[in-house]
């Protein structure tokens, strides 16, 4: 396997030409500009390529294991979260008021996506701790953050969120967990999470648990769940934490892939711990960690497509095979052959549009935080929250694909694990699932999120995409990007106020469909900076923007017309007749 190569120019680019990055954190008071932003990401990058990319494929031979009740991550784990926290990257975006940086979020979604590339596996431990003090920041008493978040922020500390139970996947409702008041304040927790990550490890410090559960008096369903911090350690006589809480890890999942991080089975048996938020509204405070992961995941997919592109083409490069188009030269590199040439241009044709929505959408959620009015915070996080199983679903997709398609490149040397193709197939499987499968994804986007304000979000956003194409017609990627925008329109008002039955037959397609026009959207924001400059990177966007538009966008006509057809064809079948 090559090294790995962070793509600042790319990150450059968007920041500079396309983004706007400057005006926007002028607008929100941010003392940050693209020259700093873009260092920032650089030094990101140093810590991705040599420090966490060495230890991937170590780390997904030796693979967690659990030793006498205790987890021990793979060789040099331990070692690498401590330089990274020292080095300041769990702080990264956090509440300067906690001991973060405070630093835009566009900058933390890129280290995701670098973190993701450079090693999956160990980008949840400090994806998770991030989700969980946002949790507790937006959820929990003063009391409790200003015990918890600054040593979290730090990474002296990590986080985990334990929401699953074997009989309870998706249907919390049926979730049986439960938490007993005490007389001190505290609540004992009794119970049985599965599927938990980062549930423990040896980095040292204390790991804290958000854990879903009920009291004694909770109504019944979704209504009467809570949420509550339960850590690994509690704090003795002196202070100091480590006191054992009554928490163990009976077990780690055999996984397909992500070998390195410990997905526990976690036993509470009256753990001690605190009550977050308000009592039997903890689905909504763990919402609050759960969007903020699920953005993460569809980074993650992001990554793995990034860096399985730079495996492929680099072996493209050097693999010698076949004759020339006029068969005069042999062999040559297969760089050289169309159906080739195919797979690495898909691949790459996503990956930037990808990285583009999600500087976008990271903007988005800055003004939702920052911005000085408040009818503009309003609307950026309705947006957000339109973009978000958008995000999640299609990144993830498209992650998936793209390794299995940058393994197609290396032929059966993909097949083989010394080459490493065959992880990133493995590893970014797990990515479509968690969170959220993207069927639910695409059933929350359809069901829950066209609707929001009557429909005004999403028309909005279309309107945004339209306003550009409109600066930008006359092109022929602007055109073609405007004839899938207007399908989508049309399907858009096909489903308003469907049933479940038909959201739930269109949704997969809607949502792909969605985020092929997100993604055009970019590429004609992209070619239109590109179009500004003759460079070599600018060149290549201008031809990359020209493929997707010709061999990927056409793909709408086909949704649009699966998802017209209805669910007849789906519905029709009896149950027993399968």
């Amino acid at each position: 396997m090559q090294s790995y190569v962070p793509p600042i120019d790319d990150y450059r680019f968007l920041l500079t030409e396309v983004l706007g990055f400057d005006g926007a954190m002028g607008e929100l008071g941010l003392d940050v500009d693209a020259d700093l932003a873009a260092a920032v990401l650089d030094e990101a990058g140093k810590m991705c390529a040599e420090r966490l990319h060495p230890i991937n494929r170590e780390g997904d031979e030796h693979g967690s294991r659990l030793i006498d009740g205790e987890v021990q991550t793979p060789p040099g784990f331990a070692e690498a979260f401590r330089d990274f926290a020292a080095a300041g990257w769990t702080a990264l975006s956090a509440d300067p008021a906690y001991g973060g940086q405070g630093l835009p979020f566009i900058l933390q979604l890129w280290l995701d996506e670098m973190i993701s590339a450079a090693n999956i596996s160990f980008g949840l431990f400090p994806g998770l701790t991030r989700g969980a003090c946002e949790a507790i920041a937006a959820h929990a008493s003063d009391e409790l953050k200003a015990l918890w978040l600054p040593r979290m922020i730090s990474g002296e500390w990590t986080g985990a969120m334990a929401l699953t139970e074997s009989s309870a996947g998706t249907d919390l409702a049926l979730l049986k967990t439960r938490a007993e008041p005490q007389a001190d304040g505290s609540y004992a927790v009794t119970g049985s999470k599965i599927f938990i990550s980062s549930g423990d490890h040896d980095f040292g410090g204390n790991i804290v648990h958000l854990v879903l559960a009920r009291l004694p008096d909770a109504p019944p369903g979704v209504k009467g769940i809570s949420l509550f911090l339960v850590p690994k350690y509690l704090a003795g006589a002196d202070g100091a934490f480590t006191v054992r809480n009554t928490m163990s890890v009976g077990a780690l999942e055999k996984k397909m892939g992500i070998h390195a991080q410990p997905t526990c089975l976690m036993n509470y048996d009256g753990a001690t711990g605190w009550l977050v938020g308000e009592p039997n509204r903890g689905l909504a405070a763990m919402f609050t960690m759960m969007n903020a992961e699920r953005l993460m995941v569809g980074i993650q997919g992001l990554g793995i497509a990034g860096a399985a592109y730079q495996q492929a083409t680099g072996y493209a490069r050097e693999r010698l095979q076949g004759r020339s188009a006029d068969g005069a030269r042999g062999p040559v590199a297969i760089i050289e052959h169309a159906d080739v040439r195919r797979m690495l241009l898909g691949i790459r044709a996503y990956v930037e549009a990808g990285r583009a929505l999600s500087g976008w959408v990271a903007l988005q959620l800055d003004r939702a935080h920052r911005h000085p009015d408040a009818a503009e915070r309003a609307k950026a996080d309705a947006l957000v929250a339109l973009l978000t199983p958008v995000i999640k679903a299609s990144f993830t997709d498209m992650g998936f694909e793209a390794a299995v398609e940058a393994q197609q490149v290396f032929g059966g040397h993909g097949y083989i694990r010394e080459w490493g193709m065959e992880q990133y197939v493995r590893d970014a499987r797990i990515t479509q699932i968690y969170e959220g499968t993207n069927g639910v994804q695409a059933i929350d986007l359809v069901g829950r999120k066209l609707p929001l304000a009557g429909g005004a979000v999403v028309d909005g956003y279309f309107d945004l995409i339209a306003a550009d194409l409109a600066r930008s017609a006359g092109t022929p990627v602007t055109d073609r990007v405007a004839a899938a925008l207007s399908l989508l329109r049309e399907t858009t008002l096909s489903l308003r106020g469907a049933g479940i039955d038909q959201g739930g037959a269109a949704a997969v397609d809607y949502l792909r469909l969605f985020a092929l026009v997100s993604m055009g959207w970019m590429w004609v924001r992209m070619a239109d900076a590109a179009a500004q400059r003759d460079t070599p990177l600018h060149a290549g966007k201008r031809l990359v923007a020209d493929f997707f538009a010709k061999r990927i966008l056409p793909q709408a006509q086909g949704l649009a017309a699966s998802i017209s057809a209805g669910e007849d064809s789906i519905m029709a079948m009896a149950a027993d007749a399968f």
